[in-house]
């Protein structure tokens, strides 16, 4: 027997080993889990442990369920095909376990499309979910069960909606809210009672499914801007609780119903502005929503003011734009973008910030350049000279298109602000003799348009070494050190538009070489052409005018006739069809103007040409007054048609998705329309009386000293008031006990059970009385008097209540 006994406890024992081996293994690995140790892991899944996870997910154990449930998802985000343990994780989607059952969710969500037939297997456990207890498993039926794009579930979709829009918790209505949308892309043919739900959840009264409700409403009616009429303004005042996302949503839901349904803000004679009180009411509400720590809230409320307040509100949106400059790189590019585009009617507002947009070294591109324009936008003449010095800094940048925008912001500069033309110039004129090609390069472009402005409007600058004709001549000279094309271009154009020189005029321009022409024009030719077949079809095209332009004013010289017909054969087979264009146009033209183009073998064929042929009077004009403007690079700020807060803002593109606003109304709709029962104000009520079911309140207050009702003014609102009676209003304890004692015989009549109620409540009070009473003043006669006063006062009052 003790044989027995020995080894039954040796088995026992040996269970209990390996039990509690097994549970710290399990607990291990839980702690393991915990940590993210092992959540690597399931990203690593080899081929064999793959062949496991049908096996797991048809075990009885949670944990092997969870474990295989994990490893499926893992493999989903690495883009891997899972879809073959369908049918193995549909039988999982009723598990207890709140873990699995989610990640059933997601897994059914991936696939349901490509295995309909199977997935239909789990509609009923769905739609048996919408009934559960708890409201995440009611809300995670439904978004799973509307993300099944299987069309013939249609109906059964919108059923589930119907009955999730009316549920008891807001969570399970935000779902169905976001449900709605998945429907219509479903089935557009529900649109009729989509929109009866979203007219029933527009009436909810929670912050936290309003932001989702107008989610849907944009995307399956956005134009039915009607049905907001009553619901204009809770829905503005709600809007400080709402849920952050769901306040950028319906603020920009609420900016198309004000622009569609409300009057336009008129300013009328001088600082008074007429805006409508709605339009008041969403400014109003909106503004504290500036202090967000949510960027997009931010955003959203800086469109609201930009498109929807008055001139004088505007302001208000540029500081708190400005400190979302300095949160992260990736919102500053987003936001330069709108302040660009808020800078073409509030610059003025910019320039007593312009610091925020100085450029650092480590900006991206794209940020430096979005800078740039900004700058240019705020320079001032109480500013250029800190603007002016940072210019020249970034042209030494490693950014080519930093150094373009710099060089260009130093003409532009010369240009508003014509006190710092004798800076910017001296600036320019430095940049030509840097070794840089791209800084020469757009310093002789920007020169050119500082030159033709200045020829145009007949204006030199107060120094004489800066003068225009004295700039061309510096750049004739530096033609060699040019290498870019367009910038070579440039000074080919300037040295034969102004090549003229007047010989009676005293200009200072010495007269060395063809009459009529500055001595540095016939060198540049001789330049431009020995180098034209190296040269771009840009350049080509400027040499050949030069060579055009010369001749027109010199048509005597035999060396500019020469070098005009040498260029003129080369552009004549030039493999640029351009280039051949430009020179068969300008040899027609010259062909009245002199004789020194035809060859010794043309002579007989030009004779028998027909056409018309110009004079030299003609044929100048049309060479040197053909350009009727400067030909200035347009500054860009962005889309005229874009939005602010669009995506098509940022990129410059139209994007799918992003909203026009409408025009505004003139008018606007009738204001009776968004009146609500939450807009009539509550009626004052008087304190002058009291009922008689609320003496119980007044005997239970401090009974130290008696207690006065006697009004000393009008009753304030909500205050409560007696139904007129028969009797005249008490005005004092003692009236009302006097009252009561003479109303005792009637109340002796009331039933035996009321009267059973009243004594187990005396008992009460009296018990409650009798504590008070020994706690306050205990051995006082007095206060034992007023006790027993009061007694007496609750047994009249109870039998009152009781009556």
């Amino acid at each position: 027997m003790a044989g027995l006994n020995l080894n039954t406890l040796t088995e026992n024992a040996t269970r209990f080993g390996t039990r509690l081996q097994e549970t710290i293994s399990e607990h291990t690995r839980d702690l393991a889990i915990t940590r993210g140790g092992s959540s690597a892991g399931y990203f690593d899944n080899p081929e064999e442990k793959l062949k496991h996870i049908r096996k797991q997910l048809d075990s009885t154990s949670d944990r092997d369920k969870l474990d295989a449930m994990k490893r499926l998802i893992a493999l989903i985000s690495k883009g891997r095909n899972v879809s073959e343990f369908f049918a193995q994780v549909v039988k999982n989607v009723a598990s207890h376990n709140l873990e699995i059952r989610k990640l059933v969710y997601i897994y059914l969500l991936r696939y349901a499309e490509h295995e309909p037939d199977l997935a239909l297997l789990s509609i009923n456990t769905f739609q048996k979910d919408l009934s559960d207890s708890n409201p995440l498993i009611r809300a995670m039926a439904l978004r799973v069960l509307s993300g099944i794009k299987v069309p013939m579930i249609g109906s059964i979709v919108v059923l589930a909606i119907k009955k999730c829009a009316t549920d008891i918790s807001p969570y399970v209505r935000k779902a169905a809210a976001l449900a709605v949308i998945q429907c219509y892309s479903l089935e557009s043919n529900n649109q009729p009672e989509l929109i009866e739900i979203i007219s029933k959840l527009l009436k909810d009264r929670s912050p936290l499914s309003i932001g989702s409700v107008a989610v849907a409403f944009q995307a399956i009616c956005p134009t039915r801007l009607d049905l907001l009429h009553e619901h204009y303004r809770r829905l503005c005042r709600t809007l400080v609780d709402v849920d952050e996302w769901g306040q950028a949503d319906l603020l920009s839901l609420l900016i198309r119903y004000a622009r569609t349904m409300l009057p336009r803000p008129i300013v009328l004679t001088g600082e008074q502005e007429e805006v409508d009180p709605d339009v008041k009411l969403l400014l109003t509400s909106a503004e504290p929503l500036f202090q967000s720590l949510n960027p997009a809230v931010v955003l959203a409320v800086a469109r609201t003011f930009y498109y929807i307040a008055p001139p004088s509100e505007t302001g208000k949106i540029i500081p708190p734009l400005l400190r979302l400059l300095h949160l992260s790189p990736e919102i500053e590019r987003v936001v330069l973008p709108y302040l660009l585009m808020i800078s073409r009617t509030l610059s003025h507002l910019l320039v007593p910030s312009y610091t925020y947009f100085l450029v650092r070294a480590d900006d991206t591109p794209q940020v430096k350049q979005d800078k740039m324009r900004l700058l240019r936008t705020v320079i001032k003449p109480e500013n250029y000279q800190a603007l002016l010095r940072e210019f020249i800094v970034y042209s030494e940048d490693a950014d080519d298109g930093l150094v373009r925008e710099a060089v260009s912001a130093i003409g532009y500069c010369a240009r508003v602000v014509p006190e710092s033309t004798q800076q910017c110039l001296s600036a320019l004129m430095s940049f030509i003799q840097s070794k840089q090609d791209i800084v020469v390069g757009n310093a002789v472009i920007v020169l050119k348009l500082l030159v033709q402005q200045n020829m145009q409007q007949q204006q030199s600058t107060p120094s004489t070494s800066y003068s225009p004709l004295s700039i061309i001549s510096r750049l004739a000279y530096r033609i060699d050190d040019v290498r870019n094309s367009k910038a070579r271009a440039c000074i080919i154009w300037l040295v034969g538009q102004y090549a003229a020189v007047d010989p009676s005029s005293s200009t200072g321009v010495s007269q060395t070489g063809p009459e009529g022409i500055a001595p540095w024009a016939p060198d540049v030719l001789r330049k431009a052409t020995k180098s034209f077949m190296q040269e771009e079809p840009i350049v080509k095209l400027q040499t050949v005018t030069l060579a055009a332009k010369m001749l027109v004013l010199c048509p005597s010289d035999r060396t500019l006739g020469l070098l005009t017909r040498y260029v003129l054969s080369l552009a004549r087979y030039d493999p640029n069809f351009d280039v051949r264009d430009r020179g068969r146009m300008l040899g027609s033209l010259l062909n009245g103007v002199t004789t020194l183009l035809r060859g010794e073998d043309e002579d007989s064929g030009q004779e028998d040409q027909g056409g018309v042929v110009l004079r030299r009077e003609q044929v100048k004009l049309v060479l040197f007054e053909g350009k009727s403007g400067i030909s200035e690079e347009p500054q860009h700020t962005g889309d005229e048609r874009a939005v602010l807060g669009s995506l098509g803002a940022i990129t410059g593109k139209d994007m799918a998705g992003d909203v026009f606003l409408p025009d505004w109304l003139e008018q606007g709709v009738e204001p009776s329309l968004r009146s609500s029962e939450e807009d009539v104000p509550p009626v004052p009520l008087s304190i002058s009386s009291v009922h008689t079911s609320v003496p119980r309140s007044i005997a239970s207050s401090n009974r130290a000293s008696p207690v006065v009702l006697t009004p000393a003014g009008p009753s304030p609102a909500g205050s409560y008031s007696r139904p007129e009676t028969g009797k005249a209003p008490w005005t004092d304890l003692d009236s009302f006990y006097a009252d009561t004692n003479g109303d005792e015989e009637e109340e002796e009549s009331e039933d035996e059970t009321d009267e059973e109620v009243n004594e187990e409540e005396e008992d009460e009070d009296t018990q409650d009385e009798d504590y008070e009473g020994k706690a306050a003043h205990s051995g006082k006669e007095e206060t034992e008097s007023e006790d027993d006063d009061e007694g007496d006062g609750d047994e009249d009052h109870h039998r009152l209540h009781a009556a």
